[in-house]
């Protein structure tokens, strides 16, 4: 084969995922995905820089990302730098008042304006935000317990400024998306006690999504999604399915709060939600534009769930 023909057979094996692709440009166009990008892939700035590239993509397909970053690894680094001591309850970090300041700065500052800055070395427009912009997440204090191990009796946890999302407003995102911007939010919350709380990357996604009625929630993780005993890949999964596959044990440990992030905002609005390892190059991109997928995809059974992968559109 010549050069000439090499080059032709690679061209059309491009044109051929763009046009794989155009059903799904067509059907999403002007709806909106909400994308919760986690600290420990930020620490990787190849893969961030093309995480930045595929979200400006989608903005310019005509679909409205927002963004929703953690950052634990960087704020533990942080809180190590100053010397502050922290500790961790149910995986939540116990979070007092020079933590929950400490937890701000590196979420709404160097990790939000850090993510602003990759959007606009990839040709697109960003806004950095905090669910405290435009009052867009009003939180409570979150409210743990746990048996003690002696007397068998449910004792309260107190995680200090840790918060649960109790209102979401969505005028601020509508106002950016509309304007053509691409909102990156970090989950910060402010409480009617006028008090600041640091909540959960997964679980302020997750009200997000439910809140615009986004057409996915994208949780990007270091796993390839939810995994039978055996280590395969399951596709397409219920609210059903996943209770029956958390009471036979399949589903555990940090598997179980991604899912029921994902469950609660299906069930409240968002069209499905998506676990995939946000390691792989353009994850999100194959999972969303490709027949196959390359995730778990969660939705209703009303949505189309538990079709198998046939049905991912």
């Amino acid at each position: 084969m010549s050069e000439g023909e090499t080059n032709t057979t690679g061209l059309h094996a491009k044109a051929e995922v763009l046009i794989e692709a155009l059903p799904y440009f067509q059907r999403y166009a002007g709806r909106t995905f909400v994308v919760k990008y986690g600290g420990h892939a930020m620490g990787d700035e190849k893969a961030a820089r093309e995480f930045a590239s595929d979200i400006v993509l989608l903005k310019a397909v005509g679909i409205n990302p927002v963004v929703v970053h953690g950052g634990g690894p960087q704020i533990g680094a942080m809180l190590e730098k100053l010397g502050v001591e922290s500790s961790f309850v149910d995986g939540l970090r116990v979070t007092d008042k020079a933590t929950a300041e400490i937890a701000e700065m590196v979420l709404s500052g160097a990790i939000n304006k850090q993510l602003v800055g990759w959007i606009a070395g990839a040709g697109g427009r960003a806004i950095g935000l905090s669910g405290k912009d435009g009052n867009l997440v009003t939180a409570t204090k979150l409210t743990r317990t746990r048996k003690d191990p002696g007397s068998l009796i449910e004792q309260a946890l107190d995680l200090g400024f840790v918060g649960s999302p109790t209102h979401v407003d969505t005028t601020v995102i509508d106002t950016v998306s509309a304007s053509g911007m691409i909102p990156i939010v970090a989950p910060i919350g402010a409480g009617e006690d006028g008090h600041t709380y640091n909540i959960n990357a997964d679980t302020f996604a997750g009200a997000l999504a439910a809140a615009l009625g986004a057409a996915r929630l994208f949780l990007l993780t270091d796993v390839a999604g939810v995994l039978d005993k055996q280590g395969a890949l399951l596709s397409d999964l219920t609210p059903a399915d996943i209770a029956r596959l958390r009471a036979d044990g399949t589903i555990s440990g940090g598997m179980i709060p991604k899912l029921e992030t994902c469950v609660h905002a299906v069930e409240a609005g968002c069209e499905a939600a998506v676990v995939l390892d946000g390691r792989v190059p353009h994850a999100m991109l194959l999972e969303f534009f490709t027949a196959s997928g390359a995730g778990t995809l969660i939705r209703t059974a009303a949505n189309g769930g538990g079709a198998g992968q046939e049905g991912r559109t």
